[in-house]
């Protein structure tokens, strides 16, 4: 079988850098994972001009990452929050921190990020098999659905 090639208008790739590829959209997400909220936070603590801040929100509030709430004591103020789908870019998130220590900075994050339970360091990110194995470029290659291995379970059901 030849190389596939998915063709550009299908592939899943630039749909989500036009939901998230610009540098200030990832900032504001991590500033989300690390815990803000508001608006003012937002722009304080990335020293972002208050109209693209506003705009990069929109966006991100648009294609359904971070979703936008009245606040409770007042109503006239909002707070941003990660939906399920923004809270889904976690490992792209640690995955690109990690390549900037690694490839980037060549110095180690601070603060480290931990496992809450055991306040170990996680793990870098990988590409994994389906039975965990840690898979490198020369492990892949693209496949058409029905050329996909059936499950064992599953062939032992159809039988």
């Amino acid at each position: 079988m030849g190389k596939l090639r998915e063709k550009l208008d299908e592939c899943s790739l630039p749909a989500a850098l036009d939901a998230v590829g610009e540098r200030w959209s990832f900032l504001i997400l991590r500033a989300t994972f690390n815990g803000l909220h508001h608006f003012e936070e937002f722009q304080s603590e990335l020293g972002i001009a208050r109209n693209i801040l506003a705009s990069r929100l929109a966006k991100l509030v648009q294609y359904g990452i971070l979703q936008r709430e009245p606040m409770p004591d007042d109503r006239r103020k909002v707070q941003y929050s990660l939906t399920q789908k923004g809270a889904a870019l976690l490992p792209t998130m640690i995955a690109m921190r990690q390549w900037g220590e690694r490839w980037e900075t060549c110095v180690p994050a601070f603060p480290v990020l931990v496992d809450k339970r055991d306040m170990r360091p996680v793990q870098p990110m990988n590409v994994l098999a389906h039975d965990g194995r840690v898979l490198g470029l020369d492990d892949l290659h693209w496949a058409l659905p029905a050329d996909l291995a059936r499950d064992p379970q599953e062939a032992i059901a159809a039988e």
